[in-house]
Parts: structure tokens; C-alpha cells; sequence
């Protein structure tokens, strides 16, 4: 029987050998399963069945077999599979341990520990393994290390802001090309990371138009990820309807890869921003694509994390933007995007008061940040109203206080409550500050340097402001500083002249003796030249020689001017030269002696008077049909025959009205005409 069971287990391993090289490894597990049937301690089979599993990609089971059968396969034997499926299952930081725990550290071990670092974001360790690895190797996959090594410096200089060294690699393949514009667009240099992504879109098509199976569909999935980082870098320039139409074009292709259809998705909504939300929220769901989590970075899933809770907000989705931003708090309680929606969104409910809370609350745990939120405090304080409380908040950010954009600030929105003691204060403040921080020690002696340009500015800029507002003694002192550290500074010199004639006269005077002579001042300047300079709005004609016919013209036009007389008024058509004209002819009808006023006609107060229908007295008298020596009327043309003058008269309560059939069937037609519906 040991002898049956020897040759068969021969020729199962014969089976499995053959199969391996065939690359059949569904069949070689079924032999090598045959083969533990015999002995299911065997070693070899065991490492045999993990092999075959993780070719079959089912790297659950083959770990499940690790696992079960840890006195047959230790650590020394099996401990790379072992990192791979827990690699391959998303189990980073368990393959880390297993590699960090197998006591021979080899090639393929290395090669995983690289990749291990890579994803766990650990980018200065993953750059020595891998600089160790193409020092200390060398076979066919020293290009693959190259690229893995160049992705490394392109993760540095996106996520971690480093300024990546040159490593010397040839950019041979568009891998090679994509990370190398990657890096350079952490580093800000947008037209030349372009010019790289369009080398290495080149390099792809080439690469795979010698492959006779690549069909343009293949090629087109395989440039979409390129694609998408130039429609990125369109997008940082402003470009955003190329950026766009590139993204929907990509999304149109369908790519397998989810992680590259969340960024691309991500990306989109930023653009729409608060609109054309219907949209956006269709892109989110490719966001929430299984195993996008396991595809991108930390700061990439976040930024997608923020996104979604802005959109919510967009919404008026209150309780999810809510949610999202506290889930997002949680995550990283010293970030500040998170308490700054959750205040955006207070604000859109009209909680201002909560809003300054919630960020004043965050100040006060995490002062690193204060700056920023306090600013954002002061926005709020100034949309209320209350501008007087927003420059208490922005005068207590210490770090910002003489920065000049805060000065300008502070003092602007002082004079806008007019508050000119309190602008002055901030200057003064200012302007000390860069006194105290001016001044060096040296050897124990304090040694002052000339004053910088921005101290000087602030010093020029408050002597201007208490001269705008009256405050003319305060502004001498700073004028003379001014003047102190430029004498040759005239404009310094009138303004303070100027302002000590309002207070001090003979120091003025003194001071005046200062100024420059008028001949030393005199400017230098062309004066046809700027007048025909291309902006002069006055350019004088210049005067040519006038010779001849010129001359005579010149003269002519001269004569004719002095001879112009002003015309004469036009006179009234029926003007007589004997009638004296009326002395109130200017006055208006109403203002002159003589008038009377209107007379009011007869007829006119006849007309409307009397009950509806009825004649008035002399209306028989005026009707030509009952005087008898009247001839009857002849019929128009056409019209139908005349009615007698001798007819019997119907008085006229009595007669029908002449239009009333007509306007009743006028009316009859309206309603139809007005109706809804039919038969």
C-alpha cells in the first residue's frame, strides 16, 4: 500500500509540476489537493495549495490555509504569501507586522515591504527601501522599481509639499512621464507638468500601437488616467469648461478604475459648486463606489468627505451636512473645515449668534488655528452688523496686529463707525510693534537698523490719516520722523511745513528755509511732447510758417470775424411798428389786468342735461324732418330705400333701440368665442 500511495503521489506531483508551468493552476490544486489527501501535513503540498489559491485569486482561502496549519507553516516558511494576501486584502498594517516578523528579510520580501509603505502613506522609508532595492538588485524589473521609485517622490511633493530631488531617471516610458508631472504639479509648475503628460500621452499610444490585440478603445481606458490630470491642471488655471467637457468624456469611457472615476467625480462637483446641484449629486455616487477607499489617499478621501457635506449644505440637507461635518470633526479634531461648515451651515439658519459660538469654542481648544477662525469670527460679527466687535476679534489675533493688510483694515472700518481715536491707536500700535522689533542685540548692546520700508510706509500712512482728520500736532511727530530718515524728502518737508503754519508760524518759517530754491526744482519737461503724448486730452495745433496765399487767407478770415454782427431777433408776423406792444404780453393769460375770465358757451351747458333719452326744448326746432317745406333725403347708392318724412314720429321712450339686436348677437358671438371645449 506505502508503495501504491508513493507512485501515485509521483504522479500527482507530476501533474502539478506540469501544470504550473502551463500556468494551469485551478487543475494543479486539484492534484495537489489529491496529494494532502495522502498526507495533509506535507509541507511542500501546503505551500503548493496557497501558491495555486493566490494565482486564483482567492486570497481569503489561501490565508484561511495558512492560518489552520501554523505548526506546518511557520513564519520562516511561508511568511511572504502570507504578507501578500493580507496586502492584497487591504490587511495593511497586519503585513507590515508578518514581514517585520520574518526573520530572512528577502528580495521579494523587500519588494513587498515597499509597497507595504507606499500605501500606508509612509513615503521617506518607501523611498530608502526602494533606493535599496535598484542599488542592490538587478534583473528585468529594475524599470518597474524606477517607476515605483519616481511615484514615491511624486506622493512627497502632492501630499507633503517636499521639494522633490532629481533622481536621474530617464523618462523612457509614460509611466515614468505621468509621475514626473505629477510631482511638478505638487510643486506648482502647471504649463511644464502639461508638457510632460502630453510626452507621455505620446509615449502610451506608441507603446500600445505595437501591441497588434490593443484595439482604440484599449488605448483610450489606458490614457484616461493622463487625461484626467491634464483636465486637473485645466482646471487649476481656470479653465474649467475644457476641464469639464475632458472629465465628462472620461466618465463617458467607463473605466474600471473607481478610484480614478471618484477623483474625476469629485472634481466635478467642485466645479459646480452651488450649482447645478442635480448633477453633483449624481457624481457623488461614484464617489461611494466599493473599494474606493482602498485606491486613494487620505487627504483625497477627505477632500471628497468635505465635498459631499458642502454639497448637503448646498441641499438644505441640514442633518446630513450636519452628520457629515461632525464625522469629519471627529476624524480630525484640529482641522478646520469641518466647524467652518458646521458655521456656514448655521449661518443659512440664520444662528449667527451660535455660529460665532461653535468657532469661538474651537479657537479657544486649538490656538494654532485661531487665526484663521477668528477672522472668520470677524466676518460674521461685520454681516450682523456689529463692526465695532469685529475689529475687537481681529485686533486680539496678536501674530497679525502690525501686518499691514490688518492695519488698512481696522483703521477703514474705525473711520466707517468714526472712531478716529481707536484708528489712531492701531497705528500707534503698529508702529511700535516694528520699533520693538527693530532693534538687535549685539555683544549686550541693543544696536537699531535702519527702519524697513513697511515701518516707514505705516509712519507716512498715519501722519496722512490725523492730517485727513485734523489732527495736525499728532501728525508733526511722525512727519518728523519721516523727514529724520529722509531729509532730502520734499514732499515730507511741505507737509510738514503746512502743518506747523496751523500751529507753530516760525517754526514754520524756519523750516521753509529748508525747501529747495525754485531755479534747483525746476522740471525738465517737453512740453509739445506731452502734449502730443497719446493720452493728452488738449494737443495745441502747432504754428507753421504762413507764406503767400496762407498769409492772405489767415488775414482774410481775421476781416471777416471782425465784420460778424449778432443778428437781429425774428419779429411777430402781425408786428405793427405804430401799436404800442402790451407791457404785460410776458405774463401768462390768467396774471394780466384785463382778463375776465372764460365765457361760457350756450350750447355747451345744454348738452347732457335733462333724464336719459329726452330732447331739449329747441331740439324740434333745430330737426329739419318736421319742417314741412323740407325735401325728403335721396338714399345713398346701395343702401336700402328711405323711410317718408311724413311717417307717424314714435317718441323716443317709446322706440326700441336702433342697436340693440346688433349688439346682443355681438355679444352672442363674444361668448362663443370666449367658450371652452366643443362637441
Amino acid at each position: 500500500k506505502m508503495a501504491a500511495a508513493a507512485g501515485a503521489a509521483a504522479g500527482l506531483w507530476s501533474e502539478v509540476n506540469r501544470c504550473g508551468q502551463n500556468g494551469d493552476f485551478a487543475r494543479a490544486l486539484k492534484s495537489v489537493n489529491k496529494i494532502l489527501q495522502i498526507n495533509k501535513d506535507d509541507v511542500t503540498a501546503l505551500q503548493c495549495k496557497v501558491v495555486c489559491l493566490i494565482q486564483n485569486g482567492n486570497f481569503k482561502e489561501a490565508l484561511g490555509v495558512i492560518n489552520a496549519h501554523t505548526k506546518v507553516l511557520t513564519s520562516d516558511v511561508i511568511a511572504f504569501e502570507k504578507a501578500y494576501c493580507e496586502y492584497r486584502l487591504n490587511r495593511i498594517e497586519s503585513a507590515l507586522k508578518t514581514i517585520q516578523s520574518a526573520s530572512q528579510q528577502t528580495d521579494k520580501l523587500k519588494e513587498l515591504y515597499g509597497q507595504v509603505l507606499y500605501r500606508l502613506e509612509r513615503y521617506d522609508d518607501c523611498l530608502a527601501a526602494y533606493r535599496d532595492l535598484i542599488r542592490n538588485s538587478q534583473d528585468e524589473y529594475e524599470e518597474e522599481r524606477k517607476t515605483n521609485l519616481s511615484a514615491v517622490v511624486a506622493a512627497q511633493s502632492t501630499w507633503e509639499k517636499v521639494v522633490p530631488e532629481d533622481l536621474g531617471l530617464r523618462e523612457a516610458t509614460y509611466e515614468l512621464c505621468y509621475n514626473s508631472a505629477c510631482a511638478l504639479i505638487g510643486q506648482g509648475k502647471l504649463h511644464e507638468a502639461m508638457k510632460k503628460l502630453q510626452k507621455a500621452e505620446e509615449l502610451c499610444r506608441q507603446s500600445l500601437s505595437e501591441d497588434s490585440d490593443a484595439t482604440e478603445e484599449d488605448i483610450e481606458a489606458e490614457l484616461a488616467i493622463i487625461h484626467g490630470q491634464m483636465a486637473y491642471i485645466m482646471q487649476l488655471q481656470g479653465r474649467t469648461e475644457d476641464a469639464l467637457q475632458l472629465y465628462n468624456q472620461i466618465i463617458k469611457l467607463k473605466p474600471t478604475d473607481v478610484g480614478l472615476l471618484a477623483v474625476i467625480a469629485n472634481n466635478i462637483i467642485t466645479i459646480n459648486k452651488d450649482q447645478n446641484v442635480f448633477d453633483s449629486k449624481k457624481k457623488v455616487k461614484l464617489t461611494n463606489a466599493e473599494g474606493v477607499e482602498h485606491k486613494l489617499s487620505k487627504k483625497q478621501l477627505q477632500a471628497i468627505e468635505f465635498n459631499k457635506a458642502l454639497l448637503a449644505m448646498y441641499t438644505n440637507q441640514a442633518d446630513q451636512c450636519r452628520k457629515l461635518s461632525a464625522s469629519l470633526q471627529s476624524q480630525s479634531p484640529e482641522h478646520l473645515l469641518p466647524v467652518l461648515i458646521q458655521a456656514a451651515q448655521l449661518c443659512r439658519e440664520k444662528q449667527h449668534a451660535k455660529a460665532v459660538g461653535l468657532l469661538q469654542d474651537f479657537a479657544e481648544q486649538h490656538p494654532a488655528n485661531a487665526a484663521e477662525i477668528k477672522l472668520t469670527m470677524a466676518q460674521l460679527k461685520i454681516a450682523q452688523g456689529s463692526v465695532t466687535k469685529a475689529c475687537m476679534i481681529l485686533r486680539s489675533i496678536e501674530e497679525l496686529q502690525h501686518k499691514p493688510g490688518m492695519v488698512s483694515a481696522l483703521v477703514t472700518m474705525y473711520s466707517h463707525e468714526e472712531d478716529i481715536d481707536s484708528a489712531i491707536e492701531v497705528f500707534t500700535q503698529a508702529i511700535q510693534w516694528y520699533q520693538q522689533h527693530q532693534a538687535r542685540t549685539n555683544h549686550g548692546f541693543c544696536v537699531f537698523q535702519p527702519k524697513s520700508p513697511v515701518h516707514l510706509s505705516l509712519i507716512r500712512e498715519a501722519a496722512n490719516f490725523k492730517l485727513k482728520h485734523g489732527r495736525k500736532k499728532e501728525a508733526i511727530s511722525d512727519l518728523e520722523e519721516l523727514w529724520k530718515q529722509n531729509p532730502k524728502d520734499v514732499h515730507t518737508l511741505a507737509q510738514l511745513i503746512s502743518a506747523y503754519s496751523l500751529v507753530d508760524p516760525e517754526k514754520a518759517k524756519v523750516l521753509s528755509k529748508h525747501l529747495p530754491s525754485s531755479d534747483t526744482m525746476s522740471l525738465k519737461v517737453d512740453v509739445d511732447a506731452l502734449e502730443n503724448s497719446h493720452g493728452a486730452t488738449y494737443v495745441r495745433k502747432k504754428a507753421g510758417k504762413l507764406t503767400g496765399d496762407n498769409l492772405q487767407k489767415e488775414q482774410g478770415q481775421g476781416e471777416v470775424k471782425k465784420k460778424k454782427k449778432k443778428k437781429k431777433g425774428k419779429l411777430p408776423k402781425n408786428y405793427d411798428p405804430k401799436v404800442t406792444p402790451d407791457p404785460e404780453r410776458w405774463l401768462p393769460m390768467r396774471e394780466r389786468s384785463y382778463y375776465r375770465g372764460r365765457k361760457k358757451g350756450k350750447k355747451k351747458d345744454q348738452v347732457g342735461k335733462g333724464t336719459q333719452g329726452s330732447t331739449t326744448a329747441g331740439s324740434s326746432e333745430l330737426d329739419a324732418s318736421r319742417t314741412a317745406s323740407s325735401p325728403p333725403t335721396s338714399p345713398r347708392p346701395g343702401s336700402g330705400a328711405a323711410v317718408s318724412a311724413t311717417s307717424n314720429v314714435i317718441p323716443p321712450r317709446h322706440q326700441k333701440p336702433a342697436g340693440a339686436p346688433a349688439t346682443k348677437k355681438k355679444q352672442q358671438q363674444k361668448k362663443k368665442k370666449g367658450a371652452k371645449g366643443g362637441w
